[in-house]
């Protein structure tokens, strides 16, 4: 069927279709019919309207299973709402302030060691995943990943493109010790050292600490079944630490990236946004109570997400026949929600490919569909982190613009490549400059 080309180039592959044949798109996908949507009605028929006839079953996820387990990003049913309340309170916004406060610390402590590198080019991608990922220990975890950021930052950046690679073609098993199933086993093994230790750690200084206070760790390892009484095992609660350590470093990495990228080929939106930092900020550091006052650096970010979406698509399983659109869908599709084509879409966005942050103001955004916009999905699965994706990019944004702008070095070549968030082929090199 379509797989191979899906393997070899999702993004010149589905913009084709989409071109050739609208929003709905019909294809063979190895045993399974597979649906290509694009429009913004089509994708709110899947996430919200009819949510209960699309879970996440697709067999593209099942080398993802291998990795990650049963947490949040492949769970269903009873077991996956089950989690998603018990993590719920982790992200409520009385906990902001405090986590804002360490997203801006741990940003100026990245800046404070960008002033050694002097004319040296920085490789972005990596001081993101750097900066993102001791967030996401400190702020989920209560831990500081430091030590272990480039070795954490490394095995995902290797094993991504695989397992990528394995859910579009998934032959021969991962049994079998191809050279790529190879480096799968080797990266899992090593993200387990890393997030059993870090469990270990924690059961052994585990306390009855308030829940109004304990970090997502310790309320994974307090928590207990309401009928049993029995608490999650290290196998449960790994599932949940790897899921949330990649998707609380990965995708804000990949979008701060493109921040600095655009930035740099946008000097006029650059200037406004430094306009803005510094007329409400002045030369203090921002904070989450401030962060109303920053729209503009806010719109940057939205539109940013706009042009590459951390998650190029999003991938649902028809459990029962359905209609979208007028079309018959069988059960067992493999739904593709294309996030990046209804990001484009002209009928809902005018001059698709200009960065244009103000097309996120109240006046234009008024008549917008809501499902025109899914850069965290939608619906009751709609992403848990979502807020505090929004808020740590806001902050990093804020806190760099008023000290540098960056500029990408010159005749480097930058092309968008789709992993499990778009990154740049070649790297970005990028000189730092003060303000």
């Amino acid at each position: 069927g379509n797989a191979p080309a899906f393997a070899r180039d999702i993004e010149h592959f589905t913009f084709k279709l989409w071109q050739r044949y609208g929003d709905l798109v019909r294809i063979r996908f190895l045993l399974w019919p597979g649906y290509l949507l694009s429009h913004p009605d089509y994708v709110k028929h899947v996430l919200h309207d009819h949510h209960r006839n699309y879970d996440k079953q697709s067999p593209l996820l099942d080398s993802f299973r291998f990795f990650f387990g049963n947490g949040l990003f492949t769970n269903n049913g009873e077991s996956w709402l089950h989690q998603r309340r018990l993590m719920q309170p982790a992200f409520h916004h009385t906990r902001l302030a405090h986590f804002g406060t360490v997203m801006t610390d741990t940003t100026l402590a990245m800046l404070e060691r960008w002033q050694d590198t002097g004319s040296q080019p920085l490789d972005i991608p990596l001081e993101m995943t750097r900066l993102t990922l001791r967030v996401a220990g400190l702020t989920l975890f209560n831990l500081d990943l430091s030590h272990d950021a480039d070795l954490v930052g490394h095995t995902f950046s290797v094993i991504l493109p695989q397992l990528l690679k394995y859910s579009f073609l998934p032959f021969p098993p991962l049994w079998v010790p191809t050279p790529g199933n190879r480096r799968l086993q080797a990266g899992r093994e090593t993200l387990n050292q890393v997030v059993y230790d870090i469990i270990s750690q924690r059961r052994r200084h585990l306390t009855e600490a308030s829940m109004e206070t304990a970090d997502l760790l310790s309320m994974l390892l307090a928590a207990r079944d309401e009928e049993t009484g029995e608490g999650m095992n290290d196998q449960q609660v790994r599932d949940e630490v790897m899921t949330l350590l990649l998707g609380g470093h990965e995708t804000t990495s990949s979008t701060l990236t493109w921040i600095w990228y655009l930035l740099s080929q946008h000097p006029e939106v650059e200037q406004r946004l430094h306009e803005e930092v510094d007329r409400v900020l002045g030369a203090q550091p921002p904070t989450v109570n401030r962060l109303e006052d920053l729209p503009y650096t806010r719109r940057v970010i939205q539109e940013t997400m706009r042009l590459y979406p951390a998650a190029f698509f999003v991938i649902r399983h028809a459990i029962a026949a359905d209609e979208i659109g007028g079309y018959p869908v069988a059960a067992n599709s493999m739904i593709f929600l294309m996030a990046h084509w209804v990001h484009r879409h002209p009928a809902f966005w005018e001059e698709p490919e200009r960065f244009d942050p103000d097309r996120f103001t109240p006046e234009r955004s008024a008549n917008r569909p809501r499902y025109a916009y899914i850069p965290f999905g939608g619906g009751p699965r709609l992403c848990i982190g979502n807020s505090l994706a929004m808020m740590e990019a806001q902050l990093v944004l804020a806190t760099v613009a008023q000290r540098y702008f960056l500029r990408l070095v010159p005749g480097h070549p930058v092309e968008p490549e789709v992993l499990l968030t778009p990154r740049p082929r070649h790297g970005l090199p990028m000189t730092l400059h003060p303000r």
